[in-house]
This record gives C-alpha cells, structure tokens and sequence, in this order.
C-alpha cells in the first residue's frame, strides 16, 4: 500500500514540481543575464550609432543608404567566411579541413552559426548527413562512454584486489577520473588556445565548455582568425577532443541527473511514508 502510494505521489507531484523549478531557474537565468549583459550592449549600441554619425561627417561625399549597404555587405561576407584583407579578401573556410569541422559541428550539434551553407544542394545535403550523421555520433559518444566506464570501474576493481579496499577505491578512482577530465577537456585545453587563437584563459575556458556541452553560441570559433596561421594539426586534434570531451562530460551530466532524481526520490519517499504513518495511526486509534 504504501509503495503505490508513493509512486502515486511521484507521478502527482514530481511533474509539477520539476516543471515549476524549471521556468523558475530560466527566469533566474534570464534576470541575472539581463542585469549583466543589458548595459554592455546599450553600450555597444551607442558607440556604434556615434562612430557612424562622426563617418558621415568627415566625409562628406558619403552617403548614408550607399553607407549602410556597404556595412550589410560586409557582415554577409563575414559569415560566409570572406573578410577584407588590404586589397584582397581572404578565403579558407570551406576547404577540406574547414569543411571537415564544420561536418563534426553539424553531427555534434554543436552548431557554432558562424558558417553554414549557402548553396541550395549544400543545406539539401546537410539536412542528410545530419539526420544520418547525429544518431551515428550518439551511437560512437555512448561506445566512447562504456569504454570510459569500463576503464574506471576496472582499476577500481584492481585497486581493490591490491589494497583490500571496497567503497574507498571506488570513490577514489571516480575522483581521479573526474579530475583527470577536467584536466584534459577544460582547464588544459585553453593555454593551447590562448597560444594559437591569442584568447585569454577565460575565453579559452568558456569556449571549452560551450563546445563540449553542444551549446555552440558561435562567438569563439578556432581557426576562423585571418590574421593567424594555423598548422595542420590543430583542427584534428580538436576534432579529437571534441569527440572524447563530449563523452567524458555527458558522463558528468549523467552522475548529476542521478543525484537530482535520487534526491527528488527521497524526499518525495519521505511524504509518502509521512502520509503511511499518520494512515497507520489512524487505523490504530480506530
């Protein structure tokens, strides 16, 4: 009795209640990001409106429509990949080895928005290789995280064997696999981007988790610099970390959706044998 009672107030109330936390930490999300980012981009906007005003004013010969078509095609160059370099413009980002990034991107959905297709057989394309390509990559990131698995809970069982430990190897192989994690996919990665893209720390960080977390805001991308030469490598072996990051950190997120289910578990077990107690009373007094 109390079992079915406790998963009738599962199934009553743990909807509800994940619904309400949800909209509430998004409108929390949105609060703090509209109180931090807000006045930046007034900012932005009023620097930009000025330097166009003072451009109409010291040159006169320009006019404000040819003006404004010239900044639209600009921007529509940049996101095809095309920037002004002198006299010429710069090209590179549909060869192979930036076509190749942008395919992981597209599978990955990570999406970074800085490049997509122009043509109408590349986005017919695109729309094919993803709808085959994404559950191809769910598919290799699941392999890539049983094999992780298996590796940790071997050495734990090894550590076991030597030591004669039970819980304490299996927390401390867990430890150090979460910290060899985060070495090799957030806080290492970055000093190889601030020496080949001249980010700082903090950008290559942020960059970091927003690629292997997949939500791909666009706003750092490597390799899109004109200004920098790239070896032929780099784009590889970040192909590379994106694939076994993404593993490793869908993991993590894995441990703490069991930890929040457990704990919404246990406190709405809690109510229920509240409600079992005082029905048990009752029936007593009775």
């Amino acid at each position: 009795c109390c079992r079915e009672r406790s998963r009738a107030a599962r199934r009553r109330w743990g909807l509800p209640a994940l619904l309400v936390a949800y909209v509430g930490y998004l409108g929390l999300g949105a609060g703090v990001l509209q109180a931090l980012e807000r006045p930046a981009e007034v900012r932005e906007a009023q620097h930009l409106l000025q330097q166009h005003w003072e451009l109409l004013a010291n040159y006169t010969c320009l006019r404000g429509p040819a003006l404004q078509r010239l900044i639209e095609g600009i921007i529509q160059a940049y996101k095809s990949g095309i920037t002004l370099q002198g006299n010429t413009t710069s090209l590179g980002r549909w060869d192979f080895s930036g076509s190749f990034f942008f395919s992981i991107s597209a599978i990955t959905t990570i999406g970074y928005g800085n490049l997509s297709p122009s043509t109408v057989a590349g986005r017919v394309f695109c729309i094919l290789f993803a709808l085959f390509g994404i559950p191809l990559n769910l598919v290799l990131l699941n392999e890539i995280g049983q094999l992780m698995l298996l590796g940790v809970q071997r050495c734990a069982h090894r550590i076991e064997e030597v030591f004669h430990w039970q819980k304490k190897a299996s927390l401390l192989v867990k430890t150090v696999a979460l910290v060899t994690g985060l070495l090799l996919f957030l806080l290492l990665p970055p000093l190889l981007f601030s020496d080949k893209e001249g980010w700082s720390y903090e950008e290559g960080f942020y960059y970091s988790f927003i690629t292997l977390s997949t939500i791909g805001f666009g706003d750092y991308v490597i390799g899109m610099n004109p200004d920098r030469t790239y070896p032929g490598w780099y784009k590889n072996v970040i192909s590379l970390w994106i694939l076994f990051g993404m593993a490793w950190l869908a993991l993590v997120i894995k441990l703490c959706i069991n930890l929040l289910e457990s704990s919404s578990d246990f406190s709405l077990a809690q109510v229920s044998q509240r409600g079992c107690g005082v029905s048990i009373l009752g029936g007593n007094q009775k």
